[in-house]
């Protein structure tokens, strides 16, 4: 089966609690726990989380944030992806690719152009991972995090 998104929802909630990344990814994403306590407290319509299904078997989550105030001032308003989580046994398998792609989509669908996402810095994080997607380095960092851009196509594709 071909993965999809699902909304979070008292039904499955659980089974996006049970999503867990490799030990030692730990220090570089956050649980889906505080992910989904983090879009509670954020404006309706800024955080987008989804978790991610092979046929019926949850195999990541993700959250996007949608028009945030980038700088807290009102002055840049950005897209992109907040939080990745794949499964540890389901790694390897495309679901992060998949993540990314309907990521992107989603802000294509809502006007934009730009796909924003910033990762853990260092010979542990992700960042080959994102440069391998079309990602560059904007030389800016965000909490310590590098950021990254993508640009979408037409289709919501890089």
């Amino acid at each position: 089966m071909a993965p999809h998104l699902e909304e979070i929802t008292p039904r499955n909630v659980e089974a996006a609690f049970g999503i867990r990344v490799r030990p030692d990814q730990r220090h570089a994403v956050e649980p889906v726990e505080r992910s989904l306590a983090e879009a509670y407290v954020h404006p309706a319509g800024v955080a987008w989380p989804r978790l991610i299904l092979d046929g019926s078997r949850p195999v990541g989550f993700l959250m996007a944030f949608l028009g945030i105030d980038w700088y807290g001032d009102g002055s840049v308003r950005r897209s992109g992806l907040w939080r990745l989580n794949i499964a540890a046994e389901e790694q390897g398998r495309g679901y992060g690719r998949f993540a990314v792609a309907a990521v992107g989509a989603e802000i294509r669908r809502r006007g934009g152009s730009d796909l924003y996402v910033t990762w853990h810095p260092g010979p542990d994080g992700p960042e080959e991972f994102y440069l391998r997607l079309g990602f560059r380095k904007t030389g800016e960092t965000s909490g310590g995090q590098v950021v990254g851009l993508l640009g979408l196509g037409e289709d919501g594709s890089a």
